[in-house]
């Protein structure tokens, strides 16, 4: 008896060491999980709810059910501002991912002298403040005395009205986006290069590969994973833009410049239509979610190996 007992205290022992050790790797990620929850899933939820609402912050909330997306969808100044996301979006993604991966490739060289320091100078960008660079371009894209005007006023020329006309007050964010975000991704670009094997390039040397048969044959495939990666960054960021526009342009003139995030900003925050607000960021959450997944499926990460 006394054996049996014993043998029963062993197993009860080894039963309960079992399902601390199945039970701790889940203690340890469970941080991420809580603030995940705390501070991504119940705003979200909560957000989604009051959308269904019309309320202002003060007086009581009134049940609206999707009365807030059908005014949303039917808003002008909502479709001009979805149209200048995109246009950013599409911008972002034709220029500044190849630029980003073309200046990777250069300073990727291995005869390029003082690389550390010209990788240091595209990396400074990113480490500046949005408000500060936003300001200094203010000033570049002065009509009368900015320097990108400069040339045209010396030559006799018109200059160009950079941030007063519709269409040129886009090319001006675009630019901004370019300059400021190029450098993250080509810090992006660069460590995805040095992590492909020499041994494939002079293999291909000795088979008489000329530089663009090993950057397409080659370099492209083996970034694959990294374009991935990059090309939903700037994709996400390019959604969200606020800072720029809202600075630079303050979505005008006309609401030309306007972004989705700065209409949404306008009328939770200024026109306290705190329900409207949560429709147009539910709307903006969904739309981020299905681009992100058209992404992966374009690159085949949902495809099963064979």
């Amino acid at each position: 008896m006394a054996q049996a007992a014993m043998t029963r205290g062993r197993e009860a022992r080894e039963s309960g060491g079992f399902q601390q050790h199945k039970l701790a790797p889940y203690a340890f990620i469970s941080p991420f999980y809580v603030l995940f929850a705390f501070f991504f899933l119940a705003p979200s939820l909560i957000a989604l709810v009051l959308s269904l609402f019309r309320w202002d912050g003060i007086n009581d909330p009134r049940f609206v059910l999707a009365r807030n997306y059908g005014r949303l969808l039917s808003d002008k100044v909502f479709a001009q501002a979805a149209t200048n996301t995109a246009i950013y979006a599409i911008a972002s993604l034709l220029i500044v991912l190849p630029l980003a991966l073309v200046l990777a490739v250069l300073l990727n060289a291995k005869s390029l002298r003082f690389s550390n320091v010209w990788r240091a100078m595209y990396f400074t960008p990113v480490v500046t403040s949005t408000v500060a660079i936003t300001l200094v371009f203010q000033i570049l894209y002065n009509r009368d005395t900015g320097l990108l005007n400069a040339p045209l006023i010396y030559l006799g020329l018109e200059p160009i009205y950079w941030l007063g006309d519709r269409s040129w007050a886009k090319v001006a964010i675009i630019i901004l986006i370019a300059w400021r975000s190029t450098g993250l991704l080509t810090i992006y670009f660069l460590a995805g290069l040095q992590s492909i094997p020499e041994e494939l390039y002079e293999a291909a040397s000795i088979d008489g590969a000329s530089m663009l048969q090993k950057f397409f044959r080659i370099t492209i495939p083996m970034l694959r994973p990294i374009i991935l990666f990059v090309s939903i960054i700037v994709l996400l960021s390019s959604i969200q833009i606020f800072d720029e526009p809202q600075i630079l342009t303050q979505g005008g003139p006309a609401n030309s410049t306007m972004s989705v995030v700065q209409y949404l900003y306008e009328r939770g925050y200024t026109r306290l239509r705190l329900g409207f607000a949560s429709a147009v960021g539910t709307v903006l959450f969904a739309t981020v979610f299905i681009l992100s997944l058209l992404q992966l499926q374009w690159y085949g990460v949902f495809r099963k190996e064979d």
